[in-house]
């Protein structure tokens, strides 16, 4: 769906670059490995066999990888204030998961999914990294088509095997509506816009904002959903913008 909707604004661009993607297509090919193939397979398989509450804590670890790598491979320099400020976000969402209530954090019980989930944060990092390593002389829109293309590949295969042996796709209105959506929203605009902000404010800021999606995720929830915004919500978004601020200062 998301190469579909990008083709006409990408497809004439990809033709005409085609030495440099055909240059730096190992580049390429490892960047939707990990982005793409890897990384949304994970977790739907991780999803299947755990708790959503086990996917959230671990999901914080996403961008703790990419402050890591991005330590290691760019040296860029994590201050005291920093530090501070991320431990002030992870105390946020961790108060936001558990309801406030620390003693559901001993009630965990972690299974092959929870391994499953963190690798997947582990390839998204890798990504994120090689992101901010993209060539210039690859626009955006050239190396997010080429990537999506890649992954599609890499899993058209499995889609086909999994088709004719294990679960047969069924096209309903549920299924087409929810494929629309992750196509167009989870993924092409999502992943645009995560790698433009990668190369504006770096890695690090943009992992770090990551953290902000239990804050909306709690709004939707309230305007679409009706669920009631409870004070432990209120107060964990307050701790998340808190560390957010913090670290950026930092």
């Amino acid at each position: 769906m998301a190469c579909i909707v990008l083709a006409p604004f990408a497809f004439k661009s990809t033709i005409e670059d085609f030495k440099i993607v055909k240059k730096l297509i190992w580049y390429l090919v490892l960047t939707a490995l990990l982005g793409i193939t890897f990384f949304n397979t994970l977790i739907y398989f991780a999803g299947k066999t755990t708790s959503a509450i086990n996917l959230s804590l671990i999901a914080i670890s996403i961008p703790l990888f990419i402050v890591v790598l991005s330590r290691i491979i760019f040296k860029e320099k994590l201050s005291s204030l920093k530090i501070a400020g991320i431990a002030t976000i992870i105390t946020g969402v961790i108060v936001l998961i558990t309801k406030g209530s620390l003693l559901a954090l001993l009630h965990i019980n972690f299974t092959i999914g929870d391994l499953l989930m963190l690798v997947a944060c582990l390839f998204f990092a890798c990504y994120t990294i090689l992101v901010r390593q993209k060539p210039d002389e690859l626009s955006p829109k050239v190396f997010l088509f080429s990537v999506f293309v890649l992954g599609v590949i890499f899993l058209f295969p499995f889609y086909l095997w999994e088709h004719l042996f294990y679960k047969k796709v069924i096209l309903d209105t549920k299924t087409i509506v929810v494929t629309i959506y992750v196509g167009l929203f989870a993924s092409m605009v999502s992943y645009y816009l995560w790698n433009e902000a990668i190369r504006l404010i770096g890695t690090s800021k943009t992992a770090l904002i990551y953290y902000l999606i239990p804050v909306f995720s709690g709004i939707l929830a309230y305007f679409f959903l009706g669920q009631a915004i409870v004070i432990t919500q209120i107060i964990s978004m307050g701790i998340i913008i808190t560390g957010l601020l913090i670290t950026n200062r930092g």
